[in-house]
C-alpha cells in the first residue's frame, strides 16, 4: 500500500506519521514545496521578536529524522504540479532542478494548507512589505531588520498572528501599530471583551488604527482610509484562504469559498483521495454548519483520522470548536465556540453572564483577576461559547469550559465541577464554578440582568431607580450619570431611601455586590436589575480607561 501525501506541515506529517504507526509496511511519501517540513508556523511571531533563539528550534523534523524514525521518504522542494485521478498518478516537479516526473499512489492526502490574503492595496509589492506564513518569510523579516534597522512597524490586521507580531516586534524595540478594518482586535471576541485587550495593548506602547483600513503603501509613508501613519516595515496579517488550486484542476469538489469538501472521515469526492488541515471545509462543531477554521489543533487531528482511515481502522472528524488563546505579552486572551455574532448568525435564542474572578485565592498575593463571558442556549442551556481575557490561569480555565462545551454541557453544570485547589492555584469557588453560580441565579429567575449597552437609554426621569452600591472611593474614580450612591453596607438601613413603586437598577464594580444589593430589594419586595459585568465592564467599553489588573477586595469576598 502507497500513500502520498501532499504537504508536509502540520496535517500532513501528522497523517504521516500515525500511518506508519498502524502500518510498518506501507510505502509513504511526503511531497513538500518549501524547503522545511514539519515546521513550528505557530512559533515564527517568536523567533522574530527573539524569544525563541534558533531556527532550528521550528523545525519538528526534517527529511533525515522523517527518514530515521519513521522510514517516510520526504522530499523538500517537489511540487505536486498535477494529479491524475483515473490513473492514480502525479505530477511532480522538482524545484531545484526543474525535473518532471511521475509518482504513483494507492491513496492520497491532500494537505496543502492556505495562504495569506494579499489585499488590493496599492505600493502593497514595495520591499518593505512582507507577509508571515512559513519559514522563509520569517528569515525575510528577520533579514531585513537585522540589515535596515527599521525603528516602525505597522501590522495590517488585528487577529492573532497580527497582535502576536505586534508584541514581539514591540520586544525587538520597534514603534509598533495595528491597522484593523473591524472595530475590535481579535475577530473571535465580541468588541466588550475586547475593550480590556485594547487598553492593555495600548499601555504597552503600541498604536491602534481601529475602523480604519490601509489605501495606499508609499515607501514608509502609509495612506489610511482615516488619516496616515508611517512605517519602515510592513507585516500583512489580514486573513488566509484555503490553497486549493491543484484540487480543483482535478475535479475535487469545492464550496464557494475555495475550500476542499470532505466528509467526516477526511474523504473528497474522488476515491482514495482525502484532504486535512487549512484546506478543508469543516463542519462547526456548536452550529452544525459548513465552515473555515485554520487551526493547527484540528488539522493535526484530521491527518490522524485520514490516516486511520486509509489503514482500515473507522475514524471520524467530530468538528471544530475553535479553541484558540493567544499570549499578549503579561494578557492571556482566549476563546472557544461562538461569540455573539455568530450565536446570532446562527438564529439562537441566547442569553449571556460576565464574571470577575480572581485566578487563585485573593490573600494569596500575584492574585489577578479574569474577565469571563459565556453564552448559552436558553433552551437547552448548553453553553455555545466562551471568552476570557485575563492573566494568570486563563488557559487552564479555557480548558476546563472548552472540555464542557466538546461533551455538550449545560451552563448549569459548571457548579458542580469539582476542580483541583490551593491558593497559590485557584479558589475554592473557581472561576470556573462562579460563572455556573451566576448563570443559575439568571436560569432560575433569581436574579434579572440589564448590560452595558442598555445603560444609555435607561430613564433618568426618575421614573425608574437607578443604583450604585460601590464605595464612595470607587465613586471618586467615576460613575454612571444619574445612579445614586448607597453603599451595599448601608443598604438595609437607607432602604426607605428607595420607592418600591419603581424599578431598581442597580450596579457595582464587578457585579457582584448590585447581585446581593437585589437579594435584599427583592426580599423587601422590590423589583431589581443587576449590571452584568458591572461598572468595570461598562467603563472598560464606553472609556476603556480601567486597569484590568485592578482587583476589587469587595468583590472577592462571599
Amino acid at each position: 500500500m502507497k500513500t502520498v501525501i501532499i504537504g508536509g506541515v502540520a496535517g500532513g506529517a501528522t497523517a504521516a506519521a500515525r500511518l506508519r504507526r498502524l502500518d510498518e509496511k506501507a510505502e509513504i511519501i511526503i511531497l513538500e514545496r518549501g524547503e522545511y517540513v514539519s515546521f513550528a508556523n505557530c512559533g515564527l511571531p517568536y523567533f522574530i521578536g527573539g524569544v525563541i533563539k534558533e531556527k532550528s528550534d521550528l523545525t519538528l523534523q526534517t527529511p533525515i529524522s522523517f527518514k530515521k524514525r519513521f522510514n517516510i521518504d520526504v522530499r523538500v522542494q517537489n511540487e505536486a504540479v498535477k494529479i491524475i485521478p483515473d490513473k492514480k498518478k502525479i505530477t511532480v516537479k522538482n524545484l531545484v532542478t526543474g525535473e518532471l516526473y511521475e509518482e504513483s499512489y494507492d491513496n492520497l492526502i491532500l494537505s496543502p494548507g492556505a495562504k495569506a490574503i494579499i489585499p488590493d492595496i496599492k505600493g502593497i509589492e514595495s520591499g518593505n512589505v512582507f507577509t508571515l506564513r512559513n519559514i522563509p518569510d520569517t528569515l525575510k523579516i528577520k533579514n531585513y531588520i537585522s540589515k535596515e534597522k527599521p525603528q516602525s512597524a505597522l501590522i495590517i490586521g488585528g487577529g492573532y498572528i497580527g497582535v502576536e507580531m505586534a508584541e514581539n516586534l514591540k520586544e525587538a524595540g520597534l514603534t509598533v501599530s495595528i491597522a484593523e478594518l473591524s472595530d475590535h482586535l481579535i475577530a473571535s471576541l465580541d468588541f466588550d471583551m475586547a475593550a480590556d485587550v485594547h487598553r492593555y495593548i495600548k499601555s504597552k506602547g503600541i498604536s491602534l488604527f481601529l475602523n480604519n483600513g490601509v489605501k495606499e503603501i508609499r515607501g514608509n509613508k502609509v495612506i489610511l482610509q482615516k488619516g496616515e501613519t508611517k512605517a519602515d516595515i510592513i507585516i500583512m496579517a489580514v486573513g488566509v484562504r484555503p490553497e486549493t488550486e491543484l484540487a480543483v484542476e482535478c475535479g475535487i469538489k469545492l464550496n464557494s469559498r475555495g475550500s476542499i469538501i470532505v466528509n467526516s472521515e477526511m474523504q473528497t469526492n474522488i476515491p482514495d483521495i482525502y484532504a486535512v488541515g487549512d484546506a478543508v471545509e469543516v463542519e462547526n462543531f456548536v452550529t452544525k454548519a459548513p465552515s473555515f477554521i485554520p487551526l493547527a489543533g484540528p488539522a493535526n487531528k484530521q491527518g490522524r483520522i485520514a490516516a486511520d482511515n486509509i489503514a482500515g481502522k473507522i475514524s471520524e472528524y467530530k468538528g471544530t470548536q475553535a479553541t484558540s488563546i493567544l499570549k499578549l505579552f503579561d494578557m492571556t486572551v482566549a476563546s472557544t465556540g461562538l461569540n455573539e455574532k455568530s450565536a446570532k448568525e446562527a438564529g439562537f435564542d441566547y442569553d449571556k453572564a460576565y464574571t470577575y474572578s480572581a485566578s487563585h485565592a485573593s490573600y494569596y498575593p500575584g492574585a489577578k483577576n479574569m474577565s469571563i463571558k459565556a453564552l448559552w442556549d436558553k433552551k437547552t442551556l448548553k453553553i455555545l461559547g466562551v471568552q476570557i481575557v485575563g492573566f494568570d490561569g486563563t488557559d487552564k480555565r479555557m480548558d476546563v469550559l472548552a472540555a464542557a462545551v466538546r461533551f455538550g454541557a449545560k451552563i448549569t453544570d459548571l457548579t458542580s465541577l469539582e476542580l483541583s485547589y490551593a491558593p497559590p492555584f485557584g479558589s475554592a469557588k473557581d472561576p470556573v464554578n462562579m460563572l455556573g453560580f451566576v448563570a443559575e441565579n439568571i436560569v432560575s429567575g433569581k436574579v434579572k440582568q440589564f448590560f452595558w449597552h442598555d445603560v444609555e437609554n435607561l430613564p433618568r426621569d426618575g421614573s425608574v431607580f437607578l443604583l450604585d452600591t460601590r464605595t464612595p472611593m470607587e465613586v471618586s474614580r467615576g460613575k454612571i450619570d444619574g445612579f445614586i450612591n448607597i453603599p451595599l453596607d448601608e443598604l438595609r438601613n437607607r432602604i426607605g431611601e428607595i420607592p418600591k413603586n419603581k424599578s431598581v437598577y442597580v450596579h457595582c464594580h464587578s457585579g457582584l455586590r448590585s447581585y446581593l444589593a437585589c437579594c435584599i430589594l427583592s426580599g423587601n419586595g422590590y423589583d431589581c436589575y443587576n449590571l452584568a459585568g458591572g461598572w468595570r465592564l461598562y467603563e472598560s467599553v464606553i472609556n476603556e480607561r480601567t486597569v484590568p489588573e485592578y482587583i476589587c477586595k469587595e468583590c472577592n469576598k462571599d
